[in-house]
């Protein structure tokens, strides 16, 4: 689809909002932020499945500084909570895109899809579900989950568990989907359009500090990921520049 920007172990899409909406019809889509590079340098199935995507685009203005830090800059970043939107507007008069959303706590989704199916003016949004706590380790449910996508009409598929749950989910079961022809791994991307979640103002957007405003929103559940998981993000990205192996490198291409 693109050419491709790789940081740390993980090839970026070089691809705008515009020409994104413009060319992707099948596949699975990922918005890979700096959290999801950390988990991808540890966790080799997590790794394989991003590699794996149809598309992996910029979602953060971190990764884009990063990219020109390295000399390949990327063409925008594109937040699944931005991609979203534009996707169904996009579509609002394709008949040919249904969407079914899988995520969120119970009431949630509904919720969403009451906001977005009266946004767009069609029923573009067809069926929710907010799956128990750990379902991901009950076959039952997850089969349940899957012949109640295959027995939608749906055609898009927005999974919105967080990563790594949503992309191994994704990848474990998308083969015994062939009804849906995308799959778009979206993160909180639900909250948002339920309006459960606000996106950090324009200022913290601008000067890449949106990740500080959503710590100080939820610090009890971000605060380790931000401050102890993330920042040595920029230790590797710092030996990638000088040209060293990364360290954890999972690769079976490298």
């Amino acid at each position: 689809m693109t050419n491709k920007v790789r940081i740390l172990n993980v090839d970026i899409d070089n691809v705008s909002l515009n020409e994104l909406l413009a060319n992707f019809r099948r596949g699975v889509l990922l918005t890979p932020n700096v959290d999801d590079l950390m988990k991808a340098q540890r966790d080799g199935f997590f790794y394989d499945c991003v590699q794996r995507a149809t598309v992996r685009v910029c979602d953060s203005r971190i990764l884009l500084l990063a990219s020109g830090f390295l000399g390949t800059p990327i063409k925008e970043a594109i937040p699944g909570s931005d991609f979203f939107p534009a996707f169904y507007t996009y579509h609002a008069t394709n008949e040919n895109i249904r969407i079914f959303l899988l995520g969120a706590k119970k009431g949630v989704g509904e919720l969403a899809r009451a906001r977005i199916n009266r946004k767009v003016g069609r029923e573009i949004v067809t069926g929710t579900y907010s799956p128990p706590f750990g379902f991901e380790n009950d076959e039952a449910e997850c089969r349940k989950i899957v012949d109640m996508l295959q027995n939608s009409d749906a055609n898009v598929v927005l999974v919105g568990l967080g990563n790594p749950k949503q992309t191994k989910w994704i990848f474990k079961y998308k083969d015994q989907l062939p009804s849906i022809d995308m799959f778009l791994a979206l993160g909180a991307t639900i909250d948002f359009e339920a309006g459960n979640l606000k996106r950090a103002p324009k200022i913290f957007q601008k000067f890449a500090l949106e990740w500080f405003y959503r710590m100080c929103s939820d610090p009890k559940r971000l605060m380790k990921r931000y401050l102890i998981d993330d920042p040595v993000f920029f230790y590797y990205l710092l030996r990638q520049k000088l040209g060293y192996k990364n360290p954890f490198e999972n690769t079976k291409d490298q």
